[in-house]
């Protein structure tokens, strides 16, 4: 099937498969600049042991190397701006062929492109909270704080160690996770963009699914599965798709 062809059924399979829904990995936010966690050879995961660095262990007892490798990409990531991927996502749900997006992304794209129902399955990068008394506050409190020596970041109702609202590895998944197992009964379509499926137990979802369809440069476990895989980019696909999608409705 060209390339052509497999636009043109990706929009006939949107408008007659709802509800649909977007599930976006890493490779969503490539094109804006974000690197990615498991491309071979240049993965963020494949250089660093994510054991090593990103954990609640490592947060609880080495504290000092945990925001030293963390909050300079976590910084690095606010400062993003959306694709033309996340604003065609935002688009198909202005449109009504998406319900939302569910996201392993913590980068706040979906939301700053204009996308209303984002399930954030491992968290945000717009809060932070306190291991004890679990009080919030914003992000910027704790860059700040970590920013001008104050390690670990101290809660400032009552002392006790602040922590990113992120889902770190050996983390409980985010309630947001839990929201989407409930959103997905009953799904007819589910768009797979650059997430390479393999970080559980978010790659399970598409389980939920009746159809799949894949975005993504590499190959993924659920290729075989998917009734359309494409290997361009998110932005280009999407954006042609939207195109598709008023040639056909004229």
């Amino acid at each position: 099937m060209s390339y052509a062809d497999k636009i043109s059924a990706l929009a006939h399979m949107l408008q007659n498969s709802q509800p649909a829904f977007a599930f976006t990995g890493a490779g969503m936010s490539t094109e804006s600049g974000i690197p990615d966690f498991r491309s071979p050879g240049s993965g963020l995961w494949t250089k660093v042991d994510p054991a090593s660095v990103s954990t609640l262990t490592v947060l609880k007892k080495d504290p000092q190397k945990f925001y030293q490798f963390n909050l300079p990409r976590w910084q690095s990531y606010r400062q993003a701006r959306p694709n033309t991927g996340h604003l065609a996502l935002a688009e198909l749900e202005r449109r009504g062929l998406l319900v939302g997006v569910i996201t392993q992304n913590i980068d706040g794209l979906h939301q700053a492109a204009g996308s209303r129902r984002v399930w954030e399955l491992h968290g945000n990068l717009r809060e932070c909270y306190c291991l004890s008394c679990r009080e919030k506050d914003e992000f910027d409190v704790l860059a700040e704080k970590v920013g001008s020596g104050e390690i670990p970041p101290r809660c400032r109702h009552c002392g006790g160690i602040l922590r990113p609202a992120v889902v770190l590895f050996e983390d409980r998944m985010s309630e947001d996770y839990f929201q989407a197992v409930q959103v997905l009964s009953g799904c007819q379509l589910l768009l797979l963009l650059g997430s390479s499926l393999k970080v559980y137990p978010a790659a399970a979802l598409p389980e939920k699914a009746r159809q799949v369809v894949i975005i993504n440069h590499d190959p993924t476990a659920w290729d075989e599965r998917a009734e359309l895989v494409f290997r361009e980019s998110i932005g280009r696909v999407l954006g042609d798709l939207l195109v598709e999608l008023d040639r056909q409705q004229r």
